[in-house]
């Protein structure tokens, strides 16, 4: 391998083991020392790759992110053609990640929280880009797509799965489908009349 093939490697190394390490310890719990054991390497490799701790944060989240995203989109194009249909579908992928990996669903969900201002707008950036993404993705975005109403959206499916996680992923992914589609629909509808 390259040496920038071989830094790639150890970079992608190091978010591994720490969204590994912050989904069990918890972002604040976590050194930079347990990432690198973690991962096999020394310090010296960790600032070859990183600034600083939020750096592999925000890295690892935004790992975590397109993975699930990608896991999202496929659901999309796999399902009918209706705003309904492709909605639950990738609703279901959604969940359905966040049940089979329980750390990167902390990473995602509760880990990247309340950090620093740096990691609060690197997180609002991915959810703006995600709402529109799945907007798109759904068909239900109109010409004109209302971006509050998608950050609402966005952000209490959000709500919903950290709720069913706390609640022992209770109920099932069927029924916990259904409760953020019946939310969801809210973005298909025609907007009320200004008074």
């Amino acid at each position: 391998m390259s040496q920038d093939e071989r830094r790639a490697q150890r970079r992608g190394q190091l978010i591994g083991a720490a969204i590994e390490v912050y989904g069990e310890r918890g972002y604040r719990q976590a050194t930079v020392k347990a990432v690198c054991e973690a991962a096999g390497l020394t310090e010296r490799y960790f600032y070859e790759s990183f600034a600083n701790s939020e750096d592999l944060l925000i890295a690892s989240y935004n790992a975590v992110t397109y993975s699930v995203f990608g896991e999202i989109r496929a659901a999309a194009e796999g399902a009918g053609p209706t705003y309904v249909d492709k909605g639950r579908a990738m609703l279901h992928a959604y969940f359905a990640a966040l049940q089979r990996e329980p750390r990167s669903a902390r990473v995602f969900l509760v880990e990247i929280r309340g950090v620093s201002r740096a990691v609060d707008k690197a997180f609002d950036a991915s959810l703006r880009a995600i709402g529109a993404e799945i907007g798109r993705l759904s068909g239900a975005a109109t010409v004109d797509p209302d971006p509050l109403l998608q950050a609402g959206v966005v952000g209490g499916v959000m709500h919903i799965a950290l709720r069913w996680i706390e609640d022992g992923y209770t109920p099932g992914i069927e029924s916990v489908t259904e409760s953020a589609m019946r939310l969801a629909m809210v973005e298909a509808r025609p907007t009320l009349a200004q008074p």
